[in-house]
């Protein structure tokens, strides 16, 4: 994923992404899309989200998917990849129609300077679109005492990896206060993972935590032990939010 992620975060993510389309991530950005655009993916992951860009815009127009981790881009396909920052992205200025990012901006530590870059490799008029998860609207039923106090933990981690876990009731006010216009949002609500699937990637998340350091090492334990109770407890249902932006340059 992106600089300043845990790498177990990164590992278990980039296994959730695989099984991720435009289709289901993207379907706000798929109707922005005609032939012969130019489309930039930041944060693209393997690509899978990418890849459905491609029928769209057609052979006049491109495709290009940019993450720091290169080693995860497929060995053939129509889109195009490189390796690069979102602090710092390998393509001239002015130069897309449309830059997409998901699941990016709740990983990243300077956010602003993030939408600087993605502002100057947009045309005058092209479409910012992001969609970002806001854990603060998460929808967890049965939401106990241990969901809660497991999700303390999970958003501590977070912020200690340089994010923000409810960067998505943010989002907004950043990329108008970055210079762009016309700023849309729409809430969507997403079912990302079962619920005591959650469960076990936060326990395992915080006991790798307590196994590679000593900071708060107390709340993290307690953390630990609550979301063993929660994956050991029934089943229930978790959906995430997703705020999905659209604005202009």
């Amino acid at each position: 994923m992106l600089e300043g992620y845990a790498a177990g975060y990164a590992d278990d993510a980039l296994s959730m992404m695989s099984a991720r389309t435009a289709s289901d991530r993207a379907a706000f950005v798929l109707r922005l899309l005609r032939p012969g655009l130019r489309v930039l993916d930041v944060g693209c992951g393997p690509g899978t989200i990418t890849s459905g860009f491609t029928p769209l815009v057609g052979d006049s127009g491109r495709v290009l998917g940019v993450d720091p981790y290169f080693a995860q881009f497929p060995g053939e396909s129509t889109v195009d990849f490189v390796a690069g920052s979102v602090y710092a992205l390998p393509v001239p200025a002015d130069s897309f129609d449309v830059v997409f990012a998901h699941a990016l901006f709740e990983h990243l530590a300077r956010p602003a300077e993030a939408l600087a870059e993605l502002r100057r490799v947009l045309r005058p008029g092209g479409c910012l679109a992001l969609s970002t998860s806001d854990w603060s609207r998460a929808r967890l039923r049965p939401r106990t005492a241990n969901v809660d106090a497991a999700l303390r933990g999970h958003y501590l981690l977070r912020r200690r990896a340089g994010g923000d876990p409810f960067a998505g009731r943010k989002v907004a006010d950043l990329v108008s206060r970055s210079g762009f216009r016309d700023v849309n949002t729409h809430a969507r609500f997403r079912p990302d993972m079962p619920y005591r699937s959650l469960a076990r990637y936060i326990e395992t998340r915080l006991d790798e935590a307590l196994t590679a350091s000593t900071t708060d090492r107390d709340q993290l334990a307690s953390a630990a032990r609550s979301a063993w109770s929660w994956s050991h407890s029934g089943d229930g249902d978790f959906t995430q939010c997703w705020i999905e932006l659209t604005a202009t340059k």
